[in-house]
C-alpha cells in the first residue's frame, strides 16, 4: 500500500523493498532509479529531491529530473570519443561525392595534415570538449605556417567536426573562423612568350628539351609529364593520352590515376611541336611501350627537384627568373585562350573538373581584343584580295 507524504509517495513492494516517487514541477511523476531496502532510505531520497527543486526555484534555474541526471551520469561514465581516433576513422571511411572510397594519395595527404597540424593540439582531446576558443587559439598558432598548408589543415578540421555533428557526437561545430578556409589570390603570373619558350627549351639538356615544349604547349601537369611513356604518344593522331600521373611523396614515388576523372584526356600536340616530340622519341627514348619519355639517371621517374635544377638555368638564359615550372602549364593555357579556345575547350585540354580555373586563363589572355581586331582586318584584306573592287582606295574628299 502506498504511503502519501508531504512530498512524494513511498510504496512497499511485494519483494519487501521500498519504491519512492514524486510529481515534479513538470507535473510528471518521477520515481527513484533504484528501490530501497529500508524505508528511511526512500525518505532521504525524497528529501534530497525536494531540496533540489527548491534550490532550482530559488536560483531561478532549470530543474533537472532524476532521469535526466541519470542519463547525464551515464554519458559521463562512457569512454570519451577522442578527436585523434575519430579523425583516423574519418579518413579511413571517408567517401567522395560519388560514394567511392578516397584515393590512396588523398588519404595519404589527409593523414599527413592530421599528423602535422591537428594531432599535436587536438589528438588526445575528447571531441566534445573542443571549443571555438580552442580552435581560434590553434589557428593563431599557425600564423607562421604558409597559407596553403594552413588552409588545408583548417579545411580538414572543419570537415571532421562537421561529420561529428552528423554523428551526434557534438551539437554544433566549433570550427568557424571567417576567411580561414579560403586561399588568397595567387601570385600574378606573366606567361612566357613563344620566343622565350624556345630559348628555355634550347638551354635544357637535349633529352629534356621536349619536356619544356610539352609542358607548355600541351599544358600538362608535372606529375602527368613525368609519367609519360612511349605508349602514351599516339603517333597516328599526334596526341598525348594522359592516363596516369606520378606523385612524389616523402615515402617515395606513387603512380596512380590523374588528379581527377577529368584528368583522363587526349591532348592534341600543336603541329610546330610535333617534330620535337617525334625527334625525342627517335633519339632519347629507349624501345619498349612502357619506357618513360623523361626518365631520371637511373631510368626511373625524374623528381620535380631534378627537373627544376635544369629549368632554373634555362629560364635565366631567357631572362625569366620569375617563372616556375608550373607556369609553363599556365603559359600553355593562356596561349590557348588567346587563340580563341572556349571555356569548355580549355577545361577539356587542361583536365579540369570545373570551368572555374579555365575561366581564369581566359581572363588572363592579354591583348585579346586587339588580336580580334587584327583578325577582322585580315578577313577584310582576304576578301579584298578576292574582290579588288571592294578594297578601300584610301582617298579622302
Amino acid at each position: 500500500m502506498a504511503e502519501r507524504r508531504d512530498f512524494g509517495t513511498i510504496r512497499k513492494l511485494p519483494s519487501g523493498r521500498y519504491q519512492a516517487t514524486f510529481v515534479g514541477p513538470d507535473l510528471v511523476r518521477h520515481k527513484a532509479p533504484v528501490t530501497f531496502e529500508v524505508k528511511d532510505s526512500a525518505i532521504v531520497w525524497l528529501y534530497n529531491e525536494k531540496r533540489l527543486i527548491d534550490q532550482a526555484a530559488a536560483d531561478n534555474a532549470r530543474w533537472v529530473s532524476p532521469t535526466e541526471r541519470a542519463e547525464d551520469a551515464r554519458r559521463e561514465a562512457e569512454p570519451k570519443v577522442v578527436f585523434g581516433d575519430y579523425a583516423v576513422r574519418w579518413i579511413d571511411e571517408r567517401r567522395n561525392a560519388k560514394g567511392e572510397p578516397l584515393r590512396a594519395l588523398t588519404k595519404k595527404d589527409y593523414r599527413q595534415v592530421l599528423a602535422t597540424y591537428l594531432a599535436p593540439t587536438f589528438g588526445k582531446r575528447p571531441i566534445d570538449q573542443i571549443a571555438r576558443a580552442d580552435v581560434r587559439a590553434w589557428h593563431a598558432s599557425l600564423a607562421k605556417v604558409s597559407q596553403r598548408p594552413r588552409t588545408k589543415a583548417y579545411g580538414l578540421l572543419r570537415a571532421i567536426m562537421n561529420s561529428a555533428v552528423d554523428d551526434e557526437l557534438i551539437a554544433t561545430s566549433p570550427v568557424h573562423i571567417r576567411g580561414a578556409g579560403a586561399t588568397s589570390t595567387k601570385r600574378p603570373v606573366e606567361p612566357a612568350t613563344p620566343a622565350e619558350l624556345e630559348v628555355i627549351a634550347d638551354h635544357m639538356p637535349p633529352r629534356l628539351r621536349a619536356a619544356v615544349m610539352i609542358a607548355a604547349w600541351c599544358a600538362l601537369r608535372y606529375g602527368e609529364l613525368a609519367e609519360l611513356r612511349r605508349k602514351d604518344i599516339d603517333v597516328a593522331n599526334r596526341q598525348i593520352k594522359v592516363r596516369r600521373a606520378v606523385t612524389f611523396t616523402p615515402d617515395g614515388i606513387v603512380v596512380g590515376p590523374p588528379k581527377s576523372d577529368a584528368g583522363y584526356r587526349d591532348v592534341s600536340i600543336p603541329p610546330h611541336v610535333w617534330p620535337i616530340v617525334e625527334g625525342h622519341l627517335e633519339t632519347h627514348v629507349r624501345p619498349g611501350a612502357n619506357t618513360l619519355l623523361f626518365p631520371g639517371v637511373a631510368r626511373g621517374h625524374m623528381w620535380h627537384s631534378v627537373m627544376g635544377s635544369y629549368f632554373t638555368k634555362a629560364k635565366k638564359a631567357a631572362g625569366r627568373d620569375d617563372l616556375k615550372w608550373h607556369d609553363l602549364r599556365h603559359t600553355g593555357a593562356t596561349l590557348a585562350a588567346q587563340v580563341g579556345a572556349t571555356t569548355a575547350e580549355l577545361q577539356a585540354r587542361l583536365g579540369h573538373s570545373t570551368s572555374v580555373a579555365a575561366q581564369l586563363y581566359q581572363h588572363a589572355a592579354k591583348d585579346r581584343d586587339r588580336q580580334i581586331a587584327e583578325r577582322l582586318s585580315l578577313m577584310v584584306d582576304s576578301e579584298a584580295d578576292h574582290h579588288p573592287r571592294a578594297r578601300p582606295s584610301g582617298r579622302t574628299g
